[in-house]
Parts: structure tokens; sequence; C-alpha cells
């Protein structure tokens, strides 16, 4: 008993009870934080600077040829001139699809905005996410029985004029940008939506009251306001299509010859990964290169 008294007494100091010492604020933020970019390091950049430091080797590591670090082959464009043709093309299709994207996506978002309601709206929305529930090979797969000749579209133009021609046009880069919009348009109707929903309907309902017609509300109010949400989904799109190679490979055949298509080549085929990595980052530089030039006119519509 005598005992407990001195331990409760020891306890509760010559102040009252003992409190403990919080923790620094660092320690919680770190173990926050720990996870996220532990994987982060593991998954991305780890591999990243794996590829960056292949890229200045004369041979691929896991061969027998002795390795020499150089910067030869970031030269290939230089060396190889048919390189810059394709980094070219592989910028168009991305312009392209960026652009079909972005004009079909804000189109379908203010329709699923300013038109919809309730579980109408909840019902789009999932119809919309849709493709992201099929794997990607079958949905590109499915367009070759679309866009080939005597498919889906000559089937039904047989249907409406039996004298037509075929209008099918499998293997070229049409069909390659038609399989990206596809893949990628929902990214930018997302996007859109988030930033359309936001605008308060009284700003929409004063400028038709003061006889505003409907391109002008369009035009003027939706589209600067929902600026924010263009400019990322064409952040979101552009980027991982001029590096895309399924679609090209699939839907463009000996015409979707890109930037993607010749790096993946390069590890899989030639088996020339140092090339295939400075290939990367050249394209990684170009792309940073593309969004620092434009940033003041991506700020001016962000901040607008």
């Amino acid at each position: 008993m005598q005992n407990d008294r001195l331990i409760s007494a020891s306890e509760r100091g010559p102040s009252g009870p003992r409190s403990r010492r919080p923790l620094p604020p660092w320690v919680s933020t770190t173990a926050l934080l720990l996870p996220t970019y532990g994987w982060l390091t593991l998954a991305v950049f780890l591999p990243l600077l794996t590829m960056f430091v292949f890229s200045f080797m004369s041979a691929t590591p896991m061969g027998k040829a002795p390795i020499i670090f150089t910067l030869k082959q970031y030269r290939a464009f230089i060396d190889q001139p048919y390189l810059v043709g394709i980094g070219i093309t592989s910028l168009l299709i991305g312009f392209w699809t960026t652009l079909f994207c972005a004009v079909l996506g804000f189109l379908a978002a203010v329709a699923l905005v300013r038109s919809t309601f309730g579980k109408t709206r909840e019902m789009l929305l999932i119809l919309i996410l849709l493709p992201f529930w099929t794997n990607g090979l079958v949905r590109v797969f499915s367009w070759t029985m679309v866009l080939r000749e005597n498919g889906f579209l000559d089937s039904l133009l047989h249907m409406i004029a039996p004298e037509a021609g075929s209008i099918g046009f499998l293997y070229t880069r049409y069909a390659v940008v038609v399989g990206l919009v596809h893949g990628y348009l929902p990214y930018m109707i997302l996007t859109c939506y988030i930033a359309l929903v936001a605008i308060d309907d009284a700003i929409i309902e004063a400028a038709s009251s003061l006889g505003a017609r409907w391109w002008t509300i369009l035009f003027k109010i939706l589209m600067p306001l929902a600026a924010p949400g263009l400019i990322s989904g064409a952040v979101l799109i552009f980027i991982p299509v001029i590096g895309s190679f399924m679609e090209p490979r699939i839907l463009g055949g000996r015409v979707g010859v890109t930037m993607g298509t010749v790096i993946e080549d390069q590890f899989t085929q030639a088996f020339n990964w140092p090339l295939g990595a400075s290939l990367s980052f050249t394209l990684l530089a170009v792309v940073l290169a593309i969004f620092a030039t434009f940033s003041g006119v991506l700020r001016r519509g962000t901040v607008a």
C-alpha cells in the first residue's frame, strides 16, 4: 500500500500529473509521407535514374560487350536523320489527338453539366468511365473491326448505298488518331466537367437575362472559366499520346511508326537499351521545352 502511494506520488510529480511530451511535428509528417514517397522512389524515380544511366552507355549492360560511358546515343537524331521526321509525326499525332479531345470533351462536359441532373448525370458519368474498365488491347483491336475494309463502317454504308465504295481507313494516321481519341477522351471530359460544375449558375442566368446568345455564353463565359480544366486535360493527354505505341502499331500498320514504336523496338527487338533510353529522355526534354515555351500562356489561361 505504501509502495503504491510512492509510485502514485512519483507519477504525479511536484506540479500535478505528469504529461507525455508530444512528438515533434516533423515526425508525424514524415510518417505520413514516407509510404507514398517511398513507393514513388522505388516505382518511378529509381527506374528513371537507371534508364538515365543506361542512356550514356555504349552497350546494353546485360550483354558481353564492354561498356563505355559516352554521349553517342544522344546524337541519334543527327546520325539518323529519319528520326527527326518520326519525332515530328509523333508531335503532330499528339497535337491532333489533344485538339479533337479538347473540342469533343469540352462540348460533352457542357452538355453533361447544363442538361442533366441527378441519376441521369451519374449514369452518364459511369458510361464515360466505361473505357477505363476495359482492356486497352481489346479496345484497340475492336477498332480494326470497325475501320478495316469490309468492316462495320463499310457494312453500314452499303446498307444505305449498296453501290458505294469502301470508306475503311485502317492502317492510316487517321485511324491512329481515332483510336487515341477514343482512349484519352474521358480524361478531357472529366477535367472539363470538374471545372464547369464549379461555375455558379447565377453567372449564366445573369448573362441570359442581359440578352447574351448561347454562343456568347459558351465562348465568353464557360470556356474562359473552364480553362483550367482544358489545360489540365491537354497536359494529361498530350504527354502520354506522343509516346504511345500500341495504337500506332495496331491501327497504323506501316505508317504507324512513331517515337513510341521506335523506343519499344529498341528495348524488345534490337535489344539496344541505351538508344531506347536516350530517345525516351530526348522526347521528355522536347515535351518539357514545349510546355516551358507556352507556360506563360498556360498560366494566363489558368488565372483567367
